[in-house]
């Protein structure tokens, strides 16, 4: 009896069928209930039978290079090859029975298991960057994980889904839109909601993500409910999505524009294998990058002392001072791009000690524009940088990239690091910003 059997177990005259879920306790079994609910069971006195055998079959495969680790599950060879790269949090999550909170524990083989209804859409490959929660995501897991989409992408995958958790999905999703460039589509999805709850999110996420990782679009994206109904996931550009709710199933949105995309659920559910490129129940608004269009490229190397501040009436200058010896500052000013005007001689000695301080707005929607107001004009001839509309957290992890990767011989390129930070490299800055409701 192995986690993705399914069972019917007798205890205590009370019988129950579902699908044996992985247990942090011997003592217990854990089964998922038709109704969607995880219950635990005593094995003592259980008499348990066993009424299907798990459908997926695991095989090791890759070289070892790395501490990742790399499975298939084959479903037929006719299917594109999706590669489903995990990285934890609520998606690939379940309830610790011992604290009764919820922990990343799954790998990508307990997802495949806890969502059936992926079976029969794709060949699937499944490999293991990470097992946290996503507030533990750190720069050095943005690296290997953009290391391994590369790895499966020139390995042959025609699509990759990254199973990611929701509160730092934004960051991670900007950070390999600019360390890849990539002839597929690389979907971020995850869950609002863990998979022991009925009203869970993971199942709709991760197919209509699997689906969107088939279709001709080759960029990073996210993909996560469009409402809170089970009618349509939206696809979001990966450097131009943002969590606006904490605990809603659509908490995510596009800033300043509709979804690149949707896909609708019902459409996605029934589709199946849709051969090479799946076309129905997808519907994308605007241009994008198209399957083939882009050679693979990696550029992973990332400046990790580059700190995101907010600006906020009253602030210290003094509260700055550790920002002394960074490489890079990005600023959440007000309005059009504004701090305090005594702020502005402590940034004007961070850009002189060599630091690049980038200008972003605490505004939803809109971009900075520091030629309008006395004090925008002194943070411009400080050296303050403007970067457009480009969102806070995208800004911070352009800026690590651009840092890393933009020097010129062996001395940092200041101007060509300015130029790329008002420069859309990955869809980052809207060509104009205006309302679209």
């Amino acid at each position: 009896m192995q986690p993705g059997d399914r069972i019917r177990v007798t205890h205590a005259d009370v019988t129950n069928e579902g699908v044996l879920m992985p247990s942090s306790d011997s003592d217990h079994l854990v089964l998922k209930i038709d109704g969607g609910y995880n219950i635990g069971i005593s094995r003592e006195d259980a008499d348990i039978d066993i009424l299907e055998s798990d459908v997926y079959a695991v095989g090791e495969s890759g070289d070892g290079s790395d501490d990742s680790e790399v499975s298939e599950i084959t479903f037929d060879d006719d299917l594109p090859t999706i590669s489903l790269i995990s990285t934890g949090g609520t998606i690939a999550s379940t309830v610790d029975y011992r604290t009764g909170a919820v922990t990343a524990q799954f790998d990508a083989e307990d997802v495949l298991r806890a969502v059936p209804e992926l079976a029969g859409r794709a060949n699937y490959r499944g490999r293991v960057v990470a097992n946290i929660l996503s507030e533990n995501m750190d720069p050095s897991i943005w690296q290997a994980l953009a290391t391994a989409a590369y790895e499966e992408i020139e390995a042959g995958a025609d699509g990759v889904v990254v199973m990611h958790g929701t509160d730092t999905m934004q960051y991670s999703a900007a950070a390999l839109s600019f360390m890849l460039e990539t002839p597929v589509p690389i979907v971020f999805t995850g869950s609002q909601r863990s998979a022991d709850r009925p009203s869970s999110d993971n199942v709709m996420n991760a197919i209509c993500a699997v689906e969107a990782a088939k279709s001709d679009c080759a960029e990073v994206l996210v993909c996560m409910h469009g409402s809170e109904n089970d009618d349509y996931c939206a696809l979001h550009r990966g450097t131009r999505v943002r969590k606006n709710h904490t605990s809603r199933r659509d908490a995510f949105e596009t800033i300043g524009n509709k979804p690149l995309g949707t896909v609708t659920y019902e459409t996605a559910a029934k589709a199946g294998s849709q051969g090479d490129v799946a076309t129905e129940g997808i519907e994308f608004a605007r241009s994008y990058t198209k399957r083939d269009d882009a050679t693979l490229t990696l550029n992973n190397e990332l400046e990790s002392a580059v700190e995101l501040v907010k600006f906020t009436p009253g602030m210290d200058p003094a509260a700055w001072d550790y920002l002394d010896g960074k490489a890079g500052v990005v600023i959440e000013g007000t309005g059009l791009g504004h701090v305090h005007t005594d702020l502005i001689p402590r940034i004007e000695a961070l850009i002189t000690d060599g630091t690049t301080v980038v200008m972003t707005s605490q505004c939803l929607e809109g971009r900075v524009c520091d030629r309008v107001y006395d004090t925008g004009r002194d943070l411009l001839d400080a050296g303050v940088v403007e970067a457009g509309d480009t969102l806070p957290g995208t800004a911070k992890v352009k800026l690590m990239w651009a840092l890393a990767n933009l020097d010129g011989d062996s001395v940092r390129d200041q101007s060509a690091i300015a130029a790329a930070m008002g420069e859309s490299l990955a869809g980052e800055i809207t060509e104009e910003s205006q309302p679209w409701r």
